[in-house]
């Protein structure tokens, strides 16, 4: 077989199933890419589409965290009381830093509410929360798992751990945080960068990623069509030899 699959005819094939398999593997990663782009561009379209609601009307102080409820957007009007928090570990644009979690209190429920007003870099200093009544743009996300950091200095944690926020600030909390997006109108704020809230299910756009593998599948076909001919004509080639071998012995 390997002397049949030599021959110039064959290996010209064999150069066109390879390049034919290359293509088709390119366009399955371009398809598998598409899939992911299509994924998330449907997730922030129905973020967007969800209209804004009160707090107080999506959810309650220490109920469960509202089944789709990450990445919608409330407002409530409340106050800022001074306790804020450091976790650490969080990137931004690839740079290490710090998110600024504030505590702040619901005045429909006098409830706590953990917000992320936003971001800083690693070794810089907090700003204050602003003072007074404060009309929140926020989008909802649920608690993160439970704070492991050991050897932090105080008022650091590596997580939005709720359970741990329950035993330090006094009265009911909120089981879930906000992500910060405006504070009576403003969504830049002096000393922190907003953090872009988290989108929610951005699994894979299942047409596109069918098409992914389709041309992953005619990748390799050519190469089996490349491997049915060599082993046809080398058979060819043996009943050939069998019968030449024969009528030269008679």
């Amino acid at each position: 077989m390997l002397r049949t699959a030599l021959r110039p005819r064959f290996l010209g094939l064999l150069a066109l199933a390879l390049v034919m398999g290359v293509v088709f593997i390119i366009a399955g990663r371009w398809q598998w890419s598409v899939a992911h782009d299509e994924a998330r561009a449907d997730a922030v379209r129905e973020i967007q589409d969800r209209p804004v609601v009160a707090l107080e009307d999506f959810m309650e102080p220490l109920e469960d965290f509202p089944d789709g409820g990450s990445g919608q957007r409330v407002t409530t009007t409340g106050e800022y009381t001074g306790d804020q928090v450091l976790v650490v570990g969080r990137l931004l644009k690839d740079q290490p830093g710090a998110w600024v979690l504030d505590r702040f209190v619901v005045a429909g429920t006098g409830a706590n509410l953990a917000v992320v007003r936003g971001w800083i870099p690693k070794g810089e200093d907090p700003p204050p929360a602003p003072k007074g009544t404060i009309e929140l743009l926020g989008s909802l996300a649920p608690k993160e798992a439970p704070d492991e950091g050991v050897g932090l200095a105080d008022g650091e944690m590596t997580s939005v751990d709720i359970a741990k926020l329950v035993n330090v600030w006094p009265g009911e909390i909120y089981n879930g945080f906000a992500f910060a997006l405006s504070e009576d109108g403003r969504e830049q704020v002096e000393g922190v960068e907003r953090v872009p809230p988290p989108l929610p299910d951005t699994s894979l756009q299942w047409r596109n990623a069918m098409y992914a593998f389709q041309w992953w599948l005619f990748a390799a076909f050519p190469l089996w069509m490349w491997t049915k001919m060599v082993r046809q004509a080398a058979r060819r080639d043996l009943a050939a030899e069998a019968v030449e071998s024969k009528e030269h012995v008679t």
